[in-house]
């Protein structure tokens, strides 16, 4: 059997009309890359959409501001894609006027990509032969082939690569590459895979030896961090609050949040000390703090799992007067709702226990 062949013949049935794969525009197929990456298709491609019709180019997303980048941005996580798509956006327009590297090799050197963005981008826009490697094809290849070696460790990195290069096909690799990845995200999936319209049944190991429930292999994941996060709702009498942005590195960098009080474990009450301790020698005139959600809110990210709870701290003056030297701008609550904020924080704000 000709397994490129097989595949592609495969492809040009079942695969899913997506706006990506009707252009060699490299900035066009970037962006598709960069927001799946740990996204699916189905939430990815709304944001997609919305940044093709904000940004047509990528001199139109270099110019604009970084706030309207993460707000539209807002709710497809992993938010340092979002940055790293920025800055190299930006690169791309002021260092090469606007020209995407054409290699699989300089494609490396921007920002945000690594091996299997560069990869795409190269095979697709370009031709280049190079393999692509991302959880779909891993999952095909150890099925096909029956390996046990974990995908992720550097052993198993190295010789599923080495296995996909061998498979690629020189005359079209784009098209391979893209059938290897459609054939894992919708043939040959996690769960309930369909093994029996499969063109590959008899070839693939996994199946032949029942193998299809353990393969691939995994390493396991790093322990689940458990962080308790207060988050300060003000209001004073004009209806107004505070805001601050995020600028240390890690997770939410430069998204707005609530002030915030993170704790070792949930705190089932929160005093005005504690809350002046926040702003030391900076705030004063706090009326009452009265807990909003009586059930932690809870929200897990890839290593970590958040427990977050809002507290509305009602001060009797104008905020306005809140010391300049702070990191907190005021804002009117109704306005809120306009900042890029976590998605944590944007469903608190949608949600029945917000009232602006």
């Amino acid at each position: 059997m000709n397994f490129s062949k097989t595949l592609v013949t495969w492809y040009e049935t079942h695969k899913r009309d997506l706006p990506w794969r009707h252009t060699k525009d490299p900035y066009r197929i970037w962006l598709s890359e960069i927001m799946l990456q740990q996204t699916q298709v189905k939430q990815g491609l709304p944001y997609y959409e919305k940044f093709i019709s904000n940004f047509p180019t990528v001199e139109d997303l270099a110019k604009a501001d970084e706030d309207v980048v993460m707000k539209l941005w807002q709710g497809l996580g992993y938010y340092s894609r979002a940055r790293n798509l920025h800055f190299t956006a930006k690169y791309v327009s002021n260092h090469l006027n606007g020209k995407f590297p054409s290699n699989y090799k300089d494609l490396l050197k921007l920002k945000g990509v690594g091996q299997y963005t560069a990869a795409a981008i190269a095979s697709f826009a370009y031709n280049e032969t190079v393999a692509v490697v991302d959880g779909n094809v891993y999952r095909l290849l150890a099925r096909l082939h029956g390996i046990s070696t974990p995908i992720n460790s550097s052993e198993g990195e190295k010789n599923f690569k080495k296995i996909a290069e061998d498979l690629l096909s020189d005359e079209n690799p784009g098209i391979h590459n893209q059938a290897m990845m459609e054939f894992g995200a919708i043939q040959c999936k996690p769960k309930t895979p369909k093994c029996m319209f499969c063109p590959f049944q008899n070839e693939c190991v996994a199946f032949q030896t029942n193998q299809i429930d353990t393969l691939p292999v995994k390493l396991k994941k790093i322990k689940i961090k458990h962080r308790y996060l207060n988050f300060l709702v003000f209001e004073d009498q004009n209806k107004q609050t505070l805001v601050e942005k995020r600028t240390a590195k890690g997770i939410w960098q430069n998204l707005y949040q609530f002030p915030l009080i993170e704790a070792e474990k949930k705190l089932t009450s929160l005093s005005k000390e504690t809350v002046d301790d926040l702003f030391p020698s900076e705030i004063s005139g706090i009326i009452s703090i009265e807990k909003i959600n009586q059930k932690s809110i809870k929200h897990q990210l890839t290593h970590q799992k958040l427990h977050a709870d809002f507290w509305k701290v009602y001060f009797k003056s104008d905020l306005k007067s809140f010391p300049t030297t702070s990191k907190a701008e005021v804002s009117e609550l109704d306005k809120v709702k306009t900042y890029a904020v976590p998605v944590l924080i944007q469903n608190f704000i949608e949600s029945d226990f917000f009232k602006a």
